[in-house]
């Protein structure tokens, strides 16, 4: 597919393949943040919205009007003994199966932010439920967007202030959340033809990190992001490298429009997409591509 803006004869092209909509906690709508994506001159873009897939078809929908190509993903929070990691699912083929899995996720987020709730009420925050889900939007509900409803109702000034104050860990009105393990994580994107990638290591990206997680059938590693320094995309390159890995990157949009998480500011190659579609090969059948109506 042509890259639209980016697609000059000789000109380079940018991927992003790290963003939310207000599926999930992003600011934009699906056709939103394609728009944008557009404006931008990137060539393609993955929608990755927490835990859910419900994005994706109105994204890819704007995508074909305006020349950028959607890819279908996913992240999903997963844990690793105690430490708690994200797994991007990119390049999903099929996602039937998965969207069934996460509904029932999002049933316990959803149950987890009414314990949230009742603990904000018992504190003297007297949010309701109903405030947190219109910030929501529909969207599967978290943190941020109880966050954004104690804001609006003056009992905090900053997401900063209500994450320091209530909901962050060892915080009051903390309740934590219900999670897959890594190795549910990378077989659910795995059964829907997708190649899971670790979201935004940072200096956590080490060898002794990535080891258990490749033998479990890591597929990639986000080395571009905006959490990122210079030393840690050349270390987990390198890593990349190792453990035979393919590369991901891109700026985990939430809205921002300015600043180091700006759309596409993290010049991902657009060969690293086309390596990780090769990838996917190993687990797309034929049977989940004739069904896929477009996905990918």
């Amino acid at each position: 597919m042509t890259s639209g803006p980016a697609g000059e004869p000789g000109a380079p092209r940018w991927v992003d393949l790290h963003t939310h909509s207000t599926a999930s906690d992003g600011a934009l709508p699906p056709a939103g943040v394609i728009a944008s994506a557009h404006a931008a001159g990137l060539a393609a873009i993955a929608l990755t919205d927490h835990d859910t897939l419900d994005g994706v078809a109105a994204a890819r929908t704007a995508g074909e009007g305006l020349g950028v190509r959607v890819i279908t993903g996913v992240e999903l929070s997963a844990m690793l003994g105690d430490h708690e990691m994200h797994i991007l699912g990119l390049h999903l083929a099929t996602t039937v199966e998965l969207e069934r899995e996460l509904r029932s996720f999002r049933a316990t987020r959803h149950s987890r932010a009414e314990q949230i709730v009742a603990s904000l009420n018992a504190l003297g925050v007297p949010v309701t439920m109903d405030a947190v889900l219109s910030h929501a939007g529909g969207g599967a509900v978290g943190r941020p967007h109880v966050a954004r409803a104690i804001i609006a109702g003056g009992w905090v000034h900053s997401q900063r202030e209500a994450f320091d104050r209530y909901l962050g860990a060892g915080r009051p009105a903390n309740v934590a959340k219900h999670h897959l393990t890594v190795a549910e994580a990378i077989r659910l994107v795995h059964e829907a033809g997708g190649v899971a990638v670790l979201a935004h290591p940072g200096q956590d990206g080490s060898r002794a990190r990535i080891e258990p997680l490749a033998a479990l059938g890591l597929d990639g590693i986000e080395v571009r992001h905006p959490s990122h320094s210079a030393e840690d995309i050349a270390r987990l390159m390198a890593l990349a490298d190792h453990f035979h890995l393919v590369p991901s990157g891109g700026s985990d949009w939430h809205g921002s429009m300015e600043g180091p998480r700006t759309l596409g500011v993290m010049k991902v190659p657009y060969a690293w997409m086309e390596q990780q579609a090769e990838r996917a090969t190993r687990y797309a059948t034929p049977t989940m591509l004739a069904g896929s109506h477009g996905a990918e």
